[in-house]
């Protein structure tokens, strides 16, 4: 199934990104085993190798046998990997760096209520070492990856805009992934105002699609395993949070554009306002369309507490980023079918 995400990336090279502007640069990617830091990662080397962009790629990681069995099948000429712990450690790169994705972050549901503290560490002390980094090699664009969570409960009905936060809770130990994206996003700003730092922020709907790592745990990987194991899907909630989503090459498309333009200092959802839809209807449109007449869904609330996000109601806007030119083109159901095929490989 590397054709699909092949296919994905010459999307991505035909798209309204001016992607020549990228060639002979050097890009610095934390996060480069995680799922948008590895498709960018991969994306960069197949310009090198089919379009001799001749691109210097730093990834930042914290294992490296894990790295070198994800680009086994790369030629990984212009791949330098730094191995580094951004909770404790600095980010040595002797050369000169052009653009950073700083896409590092801990999402795994349980350690964001096992160990709430080491998140809130890794993401601010992180942040902070990259936007320094940053700084010192007055790299030209830096671009944070943060999360639609930030939102929280939002105080408005309706479509959510950039500037419409609403309450997060923090006497619960779980608002520690959206409380410390939220200040990430402000050193970003900060930086912005005090260093003249060009970041931007990109607010990343839930995302997937062809790419995704084998060790994907998160909602959508459960459900395309149920369906290629013709097994009943399973929610561990009642489903009514109202998810917003984007497919993984348009995801892409908008972190690159954010790159190379938008104003310095600002967050920008990235989302497809198309893709909108509960829980428990998304898992009942996968069954329709992929399953069999078997198969159901099955709704079994655990005892423990599990990590998932409040339930929430919102639909994003993503009038902002579409304003600059990005234009989503993937709906849920092409979404889940390049999922498939990918996953079922």
């Amino acid at each position: 199934m590397v054709n699909i995400l092949e296919d994905d990336f010459k999307y991505i090279i035909n798209s309204e990104v001016d992607i020549d502007k990228f060639r002979d640069s050097s890009v610095l990617i934390t996060g480069a085993t995680g799922l948008i830091g590895s498709l960018l990662t991969r994306f960069f080397l197949y310009l090198n190798s089919r379009r001799n962009y001749k691109i210097n790629i730093y990834a930042v990681i914290r294992n490296q046998d894990k790295a070198e069995k994800l680009y086994k099948n790369y030629s990984t000429n212009d791949l330098n990997y730094i191995v580094a712990d951004l909770e404790h450690d600095n980010v040595n790169v002797l050369g000169n760096i052009d653009y950073v994705v700083h896409a590092a972050a801990v999402t795994k549901s349980k350690l964001l209520i096992s160990k709430p503290v080491d998140v809130i560490k890794i993401s601010i002390n992180g942040t902070e070492k990259i936007l320094d980094l940053a700084v010192k090699k007055g790299v030209k664009s830096v671009v944070y990856l943060s999360s639609m969570e930030i939102y929280g409960q939002p105080k408005i009905q309706g479509i959510i805009r950039e500037d419409n936060l609403g309450a997060i809770d923090l006497t619960n130990p779980r608002s520690c992934y959206p409380e410390s994206k939220r200040l990430c996003e402000n050193l970003c700003a900060a930086y912005n105002h005090q260093y003249g730092l060009n970041v931007k922020v990109a607010r990343l709907a839930q995302t997937f699609g062809a790419g995704v790592l084998n060790s994907e745990n998160r909602v959508f990987a459960q459900f395309v395993r149920s369906i290629i194991n013709g097994e009943n899907i399973v929610l561990h909630t009642e489903g009514k949070s109202e998810g917003n989503y984007v497919y993984t090459a348009d995801a892409l498309k908008a972190i690159l554009m954010l790159l190379l333009s938008g104003t310095p200092g600002e967050a920008y959802n990235v989302v497809n306002e198309n893709n909108h839809t509960t829980i428990k209807q998304m898992a009942s449109d996968v069954i329709a369309n992929f399953g069999s007449s078997r198969q159901k869904v099955v709704i079994d609330i655990p005892k423990e507490n599990m990590g998932y996000a409040p339930e929430v109601h919102m639909k994003l806007s993503g009038e902002k980023l579409e304003k600059l030119g990005w234009k989503p083109q993937f709906d849920l159901n092409e979404m889940y079918s390049r999922l498939i095929s990918w996953m079922d490989d």
